[in-house]
């Protein structure tokens, strides 16, 4: 069984916003790279805390993979919370366990499920998807 484990990888995709993210598990020493940069280099701190909490739930087992993220659209918050979504996917693809989807779900369902969530079309007479023209008759 560890044999299986050593030559496969997981593949997971997660979206929030505009932003979409694709994250690939595979075994390795615990390093993390979010678009080729490791995870420690990345400039703001919210989102490095928000990429770790799966990775911190997950605990010792974490430091056996390597995880590559590569994230594109959207803002900064938006791709963190598409690269956290994609890495939760990929920890329960790879480990197979109930009682970690489980703990993803308890800890924040939002892990383990995209935002479905997206901007309305313009409307007819409007600038916008809500916004109407005014009248100035009355």
């Amino acid at each position: 069984m560890t044999d299986k484990k050593e030559n496969r990888s997981v593949t997971r995709s997660g979206k929030r916003k505009e932003a979409i993210a694709k994250a690939t598990i595979r075994p390795g020493k615990g390093r993390v790279r979010i678009n080729s940069v490791p995870l420690e280099v990345q400039s703001t701190e919210m989102v490095r805390l928000k990429v770790m909490e799966p990775i911190q739930l997950v605990g010792d087992r974490s430091e056996e993979v390597d995880i590559e993220v590569k994230v594109e659209g959207g803002g900064i918050m938006g791709q963190a919370d598409a690269a956290r979504t994609a890495i939760a996917n990929c920890f329960v693809e790879y480990f197979k366990e109930t009682e970690l989807e489980e703990l993803f779900k308890e800890y924040d369902r939002s892990l383990l499920v995209s935002d479905p969530r997206r901007k309305l079309p313009k409307q007819p007479m409007g600038r916008g998807a809500r916004s109407k023209r005014q009248k100035s008759y009355r």
